[in-house]
């Protein structure tokens, strides 16, 4: 009987040690909309679920006792309740409410967890998609110039945004921090053909905002990144249908309507939804050249959510031409503008008239795309697949195929044979010393109508980089979640990441007359030489049809493993991954020849030897290994503040395009550059104050370089340098409470950067040289920062801030410096809304570049030699002008 009595009660024990509790509800908005997919958990704890598309939620947990529980998601700060786990079951019903303190905001890049960005050993910056179409942002430098440690140049228009991130060295195009959509790259190896991520997809009003997250485990997940990874998350569907149109003009003819669509198909028990989003656009701006920037985009996703996971399929198609900027000449030493031959000052040299340029190449008749400026058509369809075995068991993976077929017209103003702006008569004492006389011609002008000699002309190149790009790509990985006896888990990530992307790079050149003002008139221009014989130099504007300068076709193969561990233990959360990964590619070089043309009507030679394909290829292949490392770790030293750090050892790829094919050699050497980065901070957040402190060391090895220059009046690649750099830096965020509804923001970055290491290879002569040691890094400012000052009560909003680049060098050499930028933007808006239904107006403006600012971004990058001393002329590239812009956003 005692064994009995004993047996029973040793029994009951277990079982109320083990009594489970069910935890239910719901998680709504303030606006009582129900939120699929927020994050219900335990604090420190993993037990929890996420929830429905009705916004409902139920889970139980082995736990007892006083705990907390924590609702979170995107965009919403974060929920906590004291809670009792005593096996009776528990009903809890959460209200989010919009996130205001900059760390609060869940993020989900580089993790296979929910955490927000306090939570995070790393640090990030986001951005949401309200405060993006306040902006009127209409290229990602507008967007990402915020973030700290980012410069952000924009003087080429809204396309091809020069990015630098924490003192690396790059032309700026996205070399060390992919553009992703949805948690994929929009393309997957770096450098086939040289273009810039942002050329294949635009921002629109389809999305719930964008992160950045720079170092740490950045390098370990999907397609990997030393330096960081940009994030767009794209709106999904639910139960509650949603509409927004979104309609912007500005002046220089600017009309945008963005629009979504997203909500449920079939009936009220279906789980299948949608999104869909895009614009339509014509914009004549920023500065007219007489060229349009005009298209459209459409993206879209359907959602189909099962009892155990859900299947999503994303899709984009573009067809967009976005007018391209480029340095122009200056006045050396105070770097005006200079006045035309109108007396007004030039802005660009980009000129309408060259629309629809034509001539005879050996290969056929060759039309030149320039009217297309930056001109993207294609798209890319994405699967994306979650499925959850069990609480702790949970798959992922994602499918991506995308095609298009994408030019670069590039009009170099002032890069022909003579380079800067001068009379016509010194010009043609330049072309034809001791001519007899000449005759030049406005096209299109009165035909009796002499150029005067002493109007401004000047010679410019005209690059048109063909550019079709085809990108495969894939990700899967497995996580698994391990409670711990103490109350801690594990959360295992196994996964790997695939690719192949093929690239062309084929490049057409022409050398164009035309006069020294704004959208300049072509210049037909023939003269008597000193012989007596006629010679027709330009016409239609042309004076030389370079043709073919490029015939290079790219593919690389990657393939990566990744296993990482991101654990939770009371009061300290710690990551720790490691990548490996294997690239393969080829870099074939088509042979160029140089060839009479002839007129197809009476067979006489045309004006010059036009160059073009000949058939030959010579081809090279590469292959190389790397691994990376991620340790990182954070603790919460008090409800307010945590602290952390992160090392990571890194990889990057060089640029294919760099290792030229030479005749007898099948495989280049080909070695991965090597990247350090260690971080240390702090990130702080309470009802009145919420921020973070860093500090940073980024240390790169073995930097394959590419510079491009014009020589000769053609654009090469003149020398293949090989770098070492190290960059120490600080960096600060802040958002403080005023009073209520107005807040102060701001960011602050300094850094210290040089180059350790430095040897050029001339690749037209042959030779090598070191130099630049001990020098700054080229566009790099040592100090960066953004003040603001934010008003918004749900009716009205207001926000007025600048951005402040400092001084920095036009190139490695050290010999020119910029002057530092300050960019002001004002915005303001009023919105009318309905609170039963959900209904809204916003009316707004905003004002970028407030006061007009005319500071360089940028040098001549593609100057070469020439472009490291300054005198009567300095060729670089202004800010925009000042642009207003008047929005209306309906939501119903």
């Amino acid at each position: 009987m005692k064994t009995l009595i004993f047996t029973c009660l040793c029994t009951l024990s277990f079982l109320i040690g083990n009594a489970q509790t069910e935890i239910s509800g719901d998680v709504k908005d303030s606006s009582g909309n129900p939120i699929p997919g927020a994050n219900v958990v335990i604090k420190g704890s993993a037990s929890g679920t996420t929830t429905d598309f009705d916004g409902n939620y139920n889970f139980t947990t082995n736990l007892s006792g006083a705990q907390t529980l924590q609702v979170s998601y995107i965009g919403f700060t974060s929920y906590e309740e004291a809670i009792n786990l005593e096996g009776t079951p528990l009903s809890l019903n959460v209200i989010l409410t919009e996130a205001v303190g900059v760390l609060d905001e869940v993020v989900l890049t580089s993790s296979s967890t929910f955490r927000s960005q306090k939570q995070a050993p790393l640090s990030i910056s986001s951005i949401k998609q309200a405060e993006i179409i306040k902006l009127s942002a209409n290229s990602q430098a507008d967007i990402l110039r915020s973030v700290p440690g980012i410069t952000a140049e924009g003087g080429g228009g809204e396309t091809a945004s020069n990015i630098f991130v924490r003192g690396l060295p790059s032309g700026g195009q996205y070399v060390f921090n992919p553009l992703q959509y949805d948690g994929m790259p929009l393309i997957s190896s770096f450098g086939l053909n040289s273009s810039a991520h942002d050329v294949y997809a635009r921002p629109d009003i389809g999305f719930k905002g964008v992160e950045f997250v720079r170092g740490g485990a950045a390098v370990l997940y999907g397609a990997g990144s030393v330096a960081g990874i940009i994030n767009y998350t794209s709106k999904t569907g639910d139960s509650n249908p949603g509409n927004m149109i979104n309609v912007e003009v500005a002046n220089q003819g600017r009309i945008k309507t963005d629009f979504y669509s997203g909500g449920q198909l079939g009936g009220e028990d279906s789980n299948t939804f949608y999104a869909f989003t895009g614009f339509v656009r014509h914009d004549n701006g920023p500065i007219d050249v007489g060229l349009p920037t005009k298209g459209v985009q459409f993206r879209g996703n359907i959602k189909k959510k099962f009892d155990n996971g859900s299947f999503t399929l994303h899709g984009q198609f573009i067809n967009d031409n976005a007018q391209f900027y480029l340095p122009l000449p200056l006045s050396g030493g105070n770097r005006d503008r200079i006045n035309g031959n109108d007396g007004k000052p030039v802005e660009q040299l980009l000129t309408g008239s060259l629309a629809n340029t034509s001539f005879n190449t050996p290969g056929g008749v060759y039309n030149s795309p320039i009217a297309n400026g930056v001109s993207t058509k294609g798209g890319y369809l994405l699967a994306d697949f979650d499925y959850n075995f069990s609480d702790d068991l949970k798959l992922k993976s994602k499918v991506r195929y995308a095609n298009y077929q994408h030019n670069f017209a590039l009009y170099v103003g002032g890069n022909g044979n003579n380079g800067n702006p001068i009379t016509l008569n010194n010009y043609m004492e330049s072309i034809a010393p001791g001519n007899l006389g000449y005759t030049a011609r406005y096209q299109g002008g009165d035909p009796n109508q002499q150029i005067s000699g002493t109007d401004l002309v000047i010679d410019n190149l005209e690059v048109d980089r063909l550019r079709p790009m085809t990108d495969y790509s894939g990700e899967i990985n497995l996580t698994k979640r391990f409670e711990t006896s103490n109350g801690g888990s594990h959360n295992i990530t196994v996964g790997s990441f695939i690719a192949r992307s093929e690239a062309e790079d084929v490049n057409y050149q022409y050398g164009v007359l035309t006069e020294f003002n704004n959208d300049p008139r072509l210049v037909n221009l023939s003269y008597t030489d000193a012989g007596g014989n006629n010679v027709v130099y330009s016409e239609g504007g042309l004076y030389n049809r370079i043709g073919q300068t490029a015939n290079n076709y790219l593919s690389q193969n990657r393939v990566a493993l990744y296993i990482t561990d991101e654990m939770i233990f009371d009061k300290w959360r710690f990551d720790i991954g490691f990548r490996w990964e294997n690239t393969d590619g080829q870099n074939n070089r088509g042979g160029i020849a140089s060839e009479m043309v002839y007129n197809n009507a009476d067979l006489t030679p045309e004006l010059s030897n036009v160059q073009s394909a000949d058939g030959s290829f010579l081809r090279t292949k590469v292959e190389a290994n790397a691994w990376a490392v991620s340790l990182a770790g954070l603790y919460e030293l008090s409800e307010t503040t945590n602290l952390y750090a992160n090392f990571s050892k890194g990889y990057f790829f060089p640029q294919l395009r760099g290792f030229a094919p030479v005749p007898g050699i099948e495989e280049s050497k080909y070695d991965p550059e090597n990247i350090i980065q260690f971080e240390l901070g702090a990130k702080f957040g309470n009802s009145k104050l919420s921020g973070s402190f860093a500090g940073y060391y980024v240390g790169l090895k073995d930097r394959v370089s590419i510079r491009q220059a014009i020589v000769g009046g053609q654009l090469i690649d003149q020398t293949r340098a090989e770098q070492n750099t190290r960059t120490i830096g600080v960096e600060a965020t802040w958002d403080y409470e005023i009073v209520e509804n107005l807040n102060l923001r701001g960011t602050a970055t300094y850094q210290d950067h040089e180059i350790t290491k430095n040897i050029d290879n001339d690749l037209v002569n042959g030779t090598s040289t070191e130099a630049n040691v001990g020098n700054e890094l080229a566009r790099q400012p040592n100090l960066l920062g953004g003040l603001g000052l934010y008003y918004d009560n749900s009716a009205f909003d207001a926000n007025f801030g600048f951005n402040y680049t400092g001084k920095k060098f036009t190139d490695d050499t050290n010999n020119i410096e910029l002057d530092a930028i300050n960019i002001a933007r004002l915005a303001a808006g009023y919105t009318f809304a309905k609170q039963d239904n959900n209904q809204s107006v916003r009316l707004g403006f905003s004002v970028f570049n407030l006061f007009d600012s005319s500071g360089i971004t940028e040098g001549n990058p593609r100057a070469g030699a020439a472009g490291q001393t300054e005198s009567e002329f300095f060729v670089g590239r202004p800010i925009l002008p000042r642009r207003v812009f008047l929005t209306a956003t309906f939501n119903f």
